[in-house]
């Protein structure tokens, strides 16, 4: 391995978020507009490159590698990918190779991902009654997602359900969730909605604290403080009433930063060092010169941008967003 990769803040990056994709199946209404234009096929890596990227920050220090979307498991090839990179995995250059995917595809897949080494999933679920899933996604079917579930969980797949609070829509459904994860044996991680990209509507009238929320379910159950930690941003309690995790992602109300260790690669190779801030060092052109110098060189540049903390805000004068991309072109 060559040098780590460690920011001018001292803090070792060691998780990547790639993003395979930035299709979807789904128009979720926080991710996406509903006609959203897609990237030409031309312009996203190939499997080889997105193999070739991952493999040079895995002998940079990675440890933990997540491939997002858009969908990721509507990207054609994707299983020839993950075979490639559970190599990683056999060597141990890798803990974990994980997935955040919004369930679709996983009645077809969980066996074969399972097999691969994958053994957690992240998966977006934000409403467990099938009229307002559907509404919320535009296009799913909460029963074709649950059979995914279901799927994953035979398979042996650790799963975590995250579920974005929002205001009017599924906020009294918080108490649901928490009872069905854990008599499903589920993780259950609650996250405020990001002010990324331009969808149809007014985000502020989506946006509802996670404050607020974890006020009212502590009324019906007992939170109890855990030190379970990923690496990721969730802060994690004991739910005393059903033994399950409930994690909480709220990069509005309370900043997560300081502990930072991700960045994030889009499917076109640019690197983002921060979800919330626009700073990006394009990968693309170095991976494709053939040359490893190039591209560790690029690496070292990117460490030098990473901030310190997001710009998130929830804008209330009706402006743009704090960050123009959308979630779908970034990778959850």
């Amino acid at each position: 391995m060559t040098t780590p990769l460690i920011d001018k803040y001292g803090r070792h990056v060691s998780y990547l978020r790639v993003s395979v994709t930035d299709r979807c199946d789904f128009r979720c209404t926080y991710c996406m507009a509903e006609n959203m234009t897609f990237l030409p096929k031309s312009e996203v890596l190939s499997l080889e490159e997105l193999d070739q990227l991952c493999t040079a920050f895995i002998n940079r220090g990675v440890r933990k590698l997540r491939l997002t979307g858009g969908e990721p498991l509507v990207r054609r090839g994707i299983m020839d990918l993950i075979a490639d990179l559970s190599r990683h995995l056999k060597t141990g250059a890798l803990d974990e190779l994980t997935m955040t995917t919004n369930g679709s595809q996983l009645a077809t897949y969980a066996d074969d991902l399972a097999r691969l080494g994958v053994k957690r999933l992240n998966i977006s679920l934000d409403s467990l009654d099938s009229q307002k899933f559907t509404e919320i996604t535009r296009r799913g079917r909460l029963e074709q997602v649950l059979a995914g579930l279901e799927a994953a969980k035979q398979a042996g797949i650790h799963i975590k359900i995250n579920t974005v609070a929002l205001r009017n829509f599924n906020e009294d459904e918080m108490s649901r969730l928490v009872a069905w994860c854990g008599k499903e044996g589920f993780d259950l991680c609650l996250i405020e909605t990001m002010p990324l990209g331009d969808i149809d509507g007014d985000r502020t009238e989506q946006y509802l604290p996670l404050t607020v929320v974890r006020e009212r379910l502590e009324q019906e159950y007992t939170l109890i403080p855990s030190e379970y930690a990923t690496p990721g941003p969730a802060r994690y309690t004991t739910v005393a009433e059903t033994g399950g995790r409930l994690g909480f992602i709220t990069p509005l109300t309370h900043n997560f930063c300081e502990g930072c260790n991700r960045v994030r690669v889009t499917c076109t190779g640019t690197l983002y060092m921060c979800l919330g801030q626009e700073d990006h060092v394009d990968l693309r052109a170095a991976l494709r010169t053939g040359d490893p110098r190039a591209l560790n060189q690029m690496l070292d540049a990117a460490m030098e941008l990473k901030p310190k903390g997001h710009d998130f805000v929830i804008d209330r004068k009706g402006q743009k967003p704090a960050v123009g991309r959308h979630m779908s072109m970034t990778g959850g």
